[in-house]
């Protein structure tokens, strides 16, 4: 076991020769052959990376761990997965003792590993470095979430998925039960309305999912600043598999995915994968000059029959109407355009602070 620290941004534009050697470093092999002979044929058993993005999660960290070491430990006794197969935690920036509770469980089995990033930076952008993190170190990575809400038993039929030639498989949960009729509500909404605009995603899957090396170098392709991986993952193309779960309850602590956090990501969905939304703006503002055109006919027929419409309604109304529908659009537009400003800027969408590995 060792510590490393680690200033290393990511920019976009990492360095494969670097991280092959870091990988070959890792699995006791020269660069060569970790890069040119990857592990989970039909011959040998897949290593697994299973990372858990982390933010301020200290009072599930310890049962986390436990519970994934023991399923690690169940599947490499059934020959399902290599022996050096672990579990990735990614410290979003946590401001609790999360990261020292990763320190621990570090010293005390090998199996677990740790990144921490300098501040928090978002689910997304924890995922991807952890992605990042273990895409040479590993020949399959599942992504779950620290409080196991989501059933980890069903990594294993992920595995079998795998192992049958599917690059990605999505956990898509059974039901929706244990969440608030709010949570539902908002979630079908918003499953609904991507689809009417065209963008393509799995319905009621969230992180939950397997994918193998071939896919984790296809999103180290994916430059964009604003991640929605739920999206990038069936852009990509790859054979994929649905595996279905059931979601249990939260054992301790509370959850992170505040509403302002989910609306702010299904804005990020919706603007990363649609335009559709700025044609709605073209075709309103088509429709709204009609209109006018249609009030103003209107108006002057009634002028020259001598029976001009008297009030002040019929001037004041539509002029707030127009003003609502213009700010409206413009703040449409300017959340577009704020997306390009982030995407040009290319600052680093996260810093790594240390690793333990």
């Amino acid at each position: 076991m060792s510590t490393t620290t680690d200033t290393t941004t990511d920019t976009r534009g990492d360095d494969a020769a670097a991280a092959v050697t870091v990988a070959a470093a890792t699995r006791g092999a020269t660069p060569a052959v970790a890069a040119t002979a990857p592990r989970g044929g039909n011959a040998a058993p897949p290593l697994l990376a299973v990372v858990v993005p982390c933010f301020d999660e200290e009072p599930v960290v310890r049962r986390t761990a436990a519970r994934l070491c023991e399923l690690l430990r169940r599947l490499t006794a059934a020959g399902k997965i290599d022996a050096a197969s672990f579990v990735y935690f990614v410290d979003d920036g946590s401001r609790d003792e999360t990261w020292a509770a990763i320190e621990e469980l570090h010293r005390a089995d090998a199996a677990v590993k740790g990144l921490k990033l300098a501040r928090n930076t978002g689910t997304q952008n924890a995922l991807l470095a952890g992605l990042l993190g273990v895409r040479d170190r590993s020949d399959c990575v599942v992504t779950i979430d620290a409080d196991l809400q989501q059933d980890e038993g069903v990594i294993e039929t992920f595995l079998e998925k795998f192992r049958a030639g599917a690059h990605i498989v999505y956990g898509v949960r059974n039901a929706r039960s244990s969440d608030s009729a709010w949570k539902r509500a908002t979630s079908s909404f918003f499953y609904n309305l991507m689809w009417l605009l065209g963008a393509r995603i799995i319905k009621h899957h969230s992180e939950y999912r397997l994918v193998s090396r071939k896919a984790v170098e296809a999103i180290s392709e994916y430059r964009e600043y604003n991640l929605f991986l739920r999206g990038i993952f069936v852009d990509i193309g790859y054979r994929s598999e649905i595996v279905r779960f059931d979601v249990r309850r939260r054992d301790a602590g509370k959850s992170k995915h505040t509403p302002r956090k989910l609306a702010a990501l299904a804005l990020d969905g919706i603007t990363s994968f649609s335009v559709v939304p700025l044609r709605l703006v073209t075709v309103s503002g088509a429709l709204i000059f009609l209109f006018s055109c249609g009030m103003t006919l209107f108006y002057l027929y009634h002028k020259f029959r001598g029976n001009t419409p008297p009030g002040w309604a019929g001037t004041i109304i539509p002029i707030y109407f127009l003003g609502g529908v213009q700010i409206m659009f413009l703040g449409l537009v300017g959340e577009y355009v704020g997306k390009i400003y982030k995407e040009v800027k290319a600052r680093p969408r996260f810093i790594r602070d240390e690793e333990l590995f």
